[in-house]
């Protein structure tokens, strides 16, 4: 099975959630990595450790500017060129935009929010979450090429050591691709690691009573090196960042350590979460639902727990 993995990079790293779609195409076939806009070239060879064996870049100055459709354009040349059976993607606002747009353009079927992949004599067999999250079910294509979105935290890269040759190509650009321009990119300053990235999460729902609650939070996540995630009825009351909030309408995580606070547990938010290593529920209610799907859980006041914890944390460090 030859594969290409569109691998976004922000200065000089590649993004984890690339990198793990990366790992996990290397381990049932070929892989290669694409790298797209400034910077592409010199930070391409970083994708082979992570299994690809040969990695594409273009530096054109029309993927100067993170817009998808000139990277639709370079990935259908690859495509063409490579005759590539299956491109994958890892989850984000611009790779989903990208998948879709690839997927018009070739004509191919596009399965999303996939959280594995393996080969069934020799055909490619994907899995999603369905009805909810409640079950998991198969999914396949009809054809070539088959392309991936894959969900975040599905996949972490894993470093084999390998060494990639790095290839430079030229595409060309419809004049359709070319007529956005980015007027303005900003990008929330934050001290610790996205919710996507993060090892550790500390999560917080209404139980906190205010918004001033998660200060506590925040001073955990740091103690832990970890992030700081929100529920859905938290970030729609300005409590926090939408970039934060955890569940169905929000990011799929699937960190090592996950702890809530105040978070009763319902589906929606439960979806987003439930693929985490371990999960730590604080919780006042011992009815919460939260409690029936937790490995730790403990009913108690969380503005008395929290801090104790940190307290905690912070003397063993």
């Amino acid at each position: 099975m030859s594969t290409l993995v569109f691998l976004e990079h922000h200065g000089d790293s590649l993004e984890k959630g690339g990198l793990g779609a990366l790992s996990k195409a290397a381990s049932l076939g070929d892989a290669a990595g694409v790298v797209l806009g400034a910077g592409a070239t010199s930070v391409a060879a970083g994708a082979g450790a992570f299994g690809a064996s040969k990695v594409y870049a273009c530096e054109a100055p029309e993927l100067a500017s993170p817009l998808p459709q000139p990277r639709v354009d370079a990935l259908a040349t690859l495509v063409e060129q490579t005759g590539a059976e299956t491109v994958l993607f890892g989850a984000s606002v611009l790779s989903a935009d990208v998948a879709s747009g690839l997927a018009a353009r070739l004509d191919a079927g596009l399965n999303w929010d996939l959280t594995d992949l393996s080969l069934d004599q020799g055909d490619l067999v994907g899995k999603r979450p369905a009805l909810g999250d409640t079950v998991v079910v198969d999914v396949g294509w009809k054809g070539t090429p088959r392309l991936g979105l894959i969900r975040s935290g599905a996949f972490d890269p894993v470093e084999l050591g390998g060494v990639a040759e790095v290839e430079t190509f030229e595409t060309t650009f419809s004049d359709f691709s070319t007529l956005a321009t980015l007027v303005e990119q900003t990008q929330e300053e934050s001290s610790g690691p996205s919710i996507e990235e993060a090892d550790i999460i500390v999560a917080g729902g209404r139980g906190l009573g205010s918004p001033e609650g998660f200060t506590l939070l925040e001073e955990l996540a740091a103690a832990l090196g970890g992030a700081v995630g929100a529920t859905r009825a938290v970030v729609d009351a300005g409590w926090y960042p939408y970039s934060t909030q955890v569940g169905q309408t929000g990011k799929n995580v699937s960190p090592k350590l996950y702890i809530a606070c105040g978070i009763s547990g319902a589906i929606q938010h439960k979806v987003g979460m439930q693929g985490s290593g371990t999960i730590v529920a604080i919780n006042k209610d011992p009815n919460a639902p939260i409690f029936d799907f937790c490995d730790i859980g403990v009913v108690g006041d969380l503005h008395q727990i929290v801090p104790k914890l940190t307290e905690l944390v912070r003397s063993r460090g």
